[in-house]
């Protein structure tokens, strides 16, 4: 190995560190690189993996948006066997681009994709070492570089530590019988009985949770086409199971709708113009007004019906959520439902869908920018918006709520923002409006909360942030820490729950693969740098 090569270490094996890896392979120069994983098995990821997964859960994205790795998804699917596609219910002839699979399978694409990285950056002559099993307890720092901390002892120095952990959620030493923080807290492995079972949240991971539930106590029959629910025939010992997913708003999330990909790009709502905006000090205000103009231009007759024109930020949320809140929310999926599976077979775009998911991405670029009170009033109204148009859930989902729901054992609480959850050891109880709900298990099955940097738990790097006052961590823009002591420079920070104050909607895999090309030129960046200096 060249003396300069720079010795990396990447904490996590999941997305965002596999694509750190091809993106510091594909610079070309020499390179050591040690990966710690502190699963059995790397590559796979947190949420693709048979710990918090199972046949029945499916992956919300498609290969037409997942940056390969190797082969493309697609392409690795069609290479599999019949028997293996048969497994997960997949059929050959109905796999395309846009196909969504189950997330067991997506982590055995990455699983095979860091293999097959580490096989050929071998090859090519870097230092490739993986360590399994090998949690980071800790970080520390010298001046020949920082050490990572395992049960295992201490390995280093490293030039540059990248800290890839993924999510973070209670785990299953939180949990117990009639408990679950997390669906991720053992809820996979538990037995749960056939009784009342509530579920916190209506994202896909509560659709999930209520499906790693129901497949305990029956079984889904597809007997229509995609457009209408599925059956699920319950067991008959299973008469008493009852799902219920709750939420302050109590509205179901939409199916995932067709569109052009790769993104077209913005008419007006760009980011340089959403920068503009900013620098002109015109705020959220100013942001808004790209977004109306964007969607008037986008599709006009549902401007008009909305009457955009006379919409703020501030008022926008509550005209956008209007009509699913006044109506049946199992009615609305069942319609919804239908016309997505329309649109896709007929290819057509539903403009004003595209324009916010496009501009999603430029409106978070100036997120950090904005003013504390624009920052709230934007968390207040307009990341909502964005957060359901993204989040959308693969129309099969949706397929399988209103199997439960037809045969009697889902439901939906609307909580608002006004009850209260108690716990005792075998009962959760939800009070609101004078009355109680209790449940014999309860879930919790909200998504990522955005940490602070009291949060991290790697205790020498949490001491050294919180003693500079640094309440969130301080990145720049390869993600390498700032004003961190010893850490400045040499740690990159890209778990995802210490990204989410400045990068809201910072949770999916093309973020993941954004994130590592931006960390990996940096590094390269500073070793051209370092080369000129000694050349000088």
């Amino acid at each position: 190995m060249d003396s300069t090569s720079p010795r990396i270490a990447i904490i996590g094996t999941g997305p965002t560190g596999i694509y750190t890896l091809q993106s510091l392979l594909a610079a070309g120069t020499p390179l050591s690189v040690t990966l710690f994983e502190k699963a059995p098995v790397a590559g796979q990821g947190m949420p693709y993996s048979p710990k918090s997964a199972t046949r029945m859960m499916l992956a919300n994205i498609a290969s037409i948006e997942i940056p390969p790795v190797g082969p493309t998804y697609l392409d690795w699917l069609r290479a599999q066997s019949d028997a293996r596609l048969a497994e997960f219910g997949l059929e050959r002839e109905a796999l395309d681009r846009r196909s969504f699979t189950p997330r067991l399978l997506l982590g055995a694409y990455y699983r095979e994709g860091l293999a097959g990285l580490v096989r050929e950056g071998r090859a090519a002559g870097h230092d490739i070492r993986l360590r399994e099993g090998a949690a980071m307890r800790d970080v520390t720092a010298a001046p020949e570089g920082l050490s990572v901390v395992t049960d295992a002892g201490s390995e280093g120095p490293f030039d540059r530590v990248i800290v890839a952990t993924g999510h973070r959620f209670p785990g299953a030493e939180k949990a117990s019988d009639s408990f679950f923080p997390s669906p991720w807290s053992g809820l996979i492995e538990a037995e749960i009985p056939p009784a009342r079972v509530g579920v916190m949240g209506t994202s896909l991971s509560a659709i999930d949770a209520a499906m790693a539930v129901a497949c305990q106590h029956g079984r889904f029959h597809d007997e229509g086409d995609d457009a209408e629910p599925l059956i699920f025939e319950r067991a008959p010992e299973a008469g008493d199971l009852r799902i219920v997913l709750m939420s302050r708003s109590g509205i179901l999330p939409e199916a995932d709708f067709y569109c052009p990909i790769p993104y077209l790009p913005l008419a007006v709502a760009t980011p340089q113009a959403m920068a503009a905006r900013i620098a002109a000090g015109e705020g959220l205000d100013g942001v808004f007004a790209l977004m109306r103009a964007e969607i008037m231009q986008a599709d006009p007759a549902w401007a008009l019906r909305m009457g955009l024109g006379g919409l703020d930020a501030d008022g926008f949320a509550e005209a956008y959520f209007a009509a699913r809140n006044a109506a049946c929310p199992f009615r609305w999926a069942r319609d919804n439902l239908a016309e997505v599976v329309r649109n896709h077979r007929d290819r057509v775009t539903v403009g004003w869908r595209y324009a916010l998911l496009r501009m999603h991405e430029a409106v978070e670029e100036v997120v950090p920018d904005l003013s504390e009170e624009d920052r709230a009033r934007f968390d207040a109204g307009l990341r909502k918006v964005f957060v359901d148009n993204y989040s959308a859930v693969p129309p099969e989902s949706i397929r399988r709520l209103l199997a439960l729901r037809d045969a009697g054992v889902l439901s939906l609480l609307t909580l608002g923002d006004d009850y209260d959850l108690r716990r005792d050891a075998e009962t959760t109880r939800i009070v609101l409006d004078g009355r109680e709900e209790a449940f014999d298990v309860f879930i919790d099955a909200r998504g990522q909360k955005a940490m602070d940097s009291a949060d991290l738990p790697w205790p020498t790097l949490r001491a050294e942030l919180v003693a500079r006052g640094q309440e969130i961590p301080e990145i720049g823009q390869d993600y390498s820490l700032l004003d961190a002591g010893p850490f400045t420079g040499r740690l990159c920070l890209v778990a995802l729950p210490w990204l989410m104050h400045d990068r809201p909607f910072v949770q999916g895999i093309t973020a993941c693969a954004e994130i590592a090309g931006a960390v990996a030129a940096g590094i390269a960046g500073r070793r051209r740098r370092h080369r000129v200096q000694d050349a000088g």
